[in-house]
């Protein structure tokens, strides 16, 4: 009984996480596929309530926000999905440097770290995206360059772990290259942990981008965020025309909820120790 609770537990475990995957795709292509769209405007519609024809309003040139929002969110999503790789795989680069390198490596990855932890967050992602000119390279790399510290230093401590086990040591012994072992041995060990960081990282990831983006230090003003969508909405927001800012605001806060429910699916079905709790 407790057995075939477990499995479906998995089972459900599972499902949540197709689901989540499947929606957050949905929004991602049908926002792609409505960029266009969602650049058209219609000075007759403008500022229009939500109806039938346009479910979430129109802005002040008459765009319909539906679109405006999907549009915005999706390369929301697309941003945040490469931050959170470049920032996954910054911190799998320095933990493998801190964990089978030398003393220097050791404490040049623990000064890093620090520093990194010392600043507070958005203050770092601030100064970085300004610093890189703004704009999509400047947020790609204020968030991915701000990210990888906690993940570091969970992949440091499990590769420590691996590292003093008696099979690598059996392997090191027989002749293995140190290669080889980080191949067969380290990697495959350290995967659960890097891909549910990697998910874990994705709400943070679009949410900062949106944050600096409505702060003017993001994205520009002509490409279609949510976050320079929220910052346009502040100034009409006086005159009643909330929706501008509600629903962009709830997809977003939909969105973020979906990937932190993601990623600690996806930590619970690859870890089978917590799959049942």
């Amino acid at each position: 009984m407790p057995e075939r609770r477990f499995l479906d537990q998995r089972r459900r475990t599972l499902l949540l996480l197709l689901l989540s995957l499947s929606f957050l795709l949905l929004i991602s292509i049908s926002g792609a596929l409505l960029e266009p769209a969602s650049q058209l405007s219609d000075l007759s519609q403008k500022n229009l309530s939500p109806s039938l024809s346009h479910p979430f309003g129109t802005d002040a040139l008459g765009r319909d926000m539906l679109f405006r929002s999907l549009a915005g969110l999706s390369r929301s999503i697309r941003v945040g999905l490469l931050t959170a790789v470049c920032s996954a795989a910054l911190s799998l680069l320095l933990a493998m440097l801190s964990a089978l390198g030398g003393k220097c490596l050791r404490s040049l990855v623990s000064f890093l770290t620090d520093l990194v932890l010392g600043i507070p967050h958005i203050l770092l992602l601030l100064l970085i995206s300004y610093a890189c000119g703004k704009g999509f390279w400047g947020v790609t790399l204020g968030v991915s360059l701000s990210h990888w510290p906690s993940l570091s230093r969970v992949l440091r401590a499990e590769i420590l772990q691996v590292k003093d086990s008696a099979y690598v040591q059996t392997a090191r012994k027989l002749g293995a290259s140190p290669l080889r072992i980080v191949r067969d041995h380290l990697l495959p060990h350290i995967f659960p942990q890097l891909l549910a960081g990697l998910l874990l990282i994705f709400p943070h990831a679009i949410l900062h981008e949106a944050s600096i983006t409505f702060l003017g230090f993001g994205l520009p003003p002509d490409q279609a965020a949510i976050g320079s969508i929220l910052s346009e909405s502040m100034q009409y927001l006086s005159l009643g025309y909330w929706w501008l800012a509600l629903f962009p605001g709830l997809l977003l806060l939909l969105c973020i909820l979906l990937f932190d429910r993601l990623g600690e699916a996806a930590r619970r079905l690859l870890d089978p120790a917590s799959a049942h709790l």
